[in-house]
């Protein structure tokens, strides 16, 4: 568990010099500027590794027995770390849709933001949260982890025939996507009625930027592709249909690319010329 740092530790982050600090954060960080997916997957570690899955799960398990608070990225932390303007967006659309909170949460691991977020939620009439994910993923979380409102799900369609979701969250995960576009896509043709993005990395200006991700070892031995977004040609794409309601700063904030920098911003939009002003669909 994350606990708070030893006099060591806080002794050795002021005495070290700022120049190590700062090849460590490139070491472990976002770095290149690939052109294409499979380049990028060769110098990648990736997410298919079965050790990332397990220590998720180790994680999700503590939360889940009262021994950790929190868990983000297979990491627990004693108090959660919440993103306050995801959970007003949850509850804001909770209110739209009579106290009801019908949600599927793509790529939502076995659970962050669902354990994250349920002590606001547990008073609403209703909560429904799916999750589509990896195979794997599924599986473990239907074992261990599913119950009356958590779901697990191995592909969009499906879910959404069974559960018939208002809205989908994407919390740090799209932008790992080989074709993130295709998938908006997708999202766009099931006219979900609000669409939330959170932790989600952006650059003002050039085209989207492919770089890798690599994982600083003392969370778990990884790296992978990963996109900045060009902000304008994001929302540009997700105007057609929606509204923007809300934009926010996310956990990251600032972000090193190399020698430039992104931005880790969420977003909230409702689809445009709907009815769920306190009414059903």
């Amino acid at each position: 568990m994350q606990r708070a740092e030893s006099m060591f530790m806080k002794i050795a982050r002021k005495i070290t010099p700022p120049f190590i600090v700062d090849i460590y954060n490139i070491i472990f960080g976002f770095m290149g500027d690939y052109k294409n997916w499979s380049d990028a997957v060769k110098d990648s570690v990736g997410y298919d590794s079965d050790i990332i899955l397990r220590k998720v799960f180790d994680s999700s398990l503590q939360v889940e027995n009262g021994k950790a608070a929190y868990e983000r990225d297979s990491v627990t932390f004693e108090r959660i770390q919440y993103s306050w303007p995801l959970l007003a967006g949850l509850l804001w659309i909770a209110s739209c849709k009579k106290n009801r909170l019908n949600i599927v949460d793509y790529g939502g691991s076995l659970g962050s933001s669902y354990r994250q977020n349920k002590t606001f939620l547990k008073h609403l009439q209703e909560l429904r949260w799916s999750i589509v994910e990896q195979e794997k993923f599924v599986r473990c979380g239907k074992e261990y982890f599913e119950n009356a409102q958590l779901k697990f799900y191995d592909d969009l369609k499906t879910c959404c025939l069974e559960m018939q979701p208002d809205a989908i969250l994407f919390s740090g995960v799209i932008q790992y996507l080989e074709k993130p576009y295709a998938l908006l896509e997708e999202v766009l043709s099931h006219k979900f009625d609000f669409l939330i993005f959170d932790r989600t990395t952006f650059i003002e200006s050039g085209e989207d930027r492919l770089t890798i991700q690599k994982v600083k070892p003392t969370i778990y031995e990884a790296s992978y592709p990963a996109w900045f977004f060009n902000r304008e040609k994001f929302l540009s794409f997700l105007s057609r249909d929606y509204e923007l309601v809300a934009e926010f700063d996310a956990l990251a904030g600032t972000i090193r690319i190399n020698n430039r920098y992104g931005n880790d911003k969420g977003f909230i939009f409702s689809r445009r010329n709907n009815i769920w002003h306190g009414m059903e669909r």
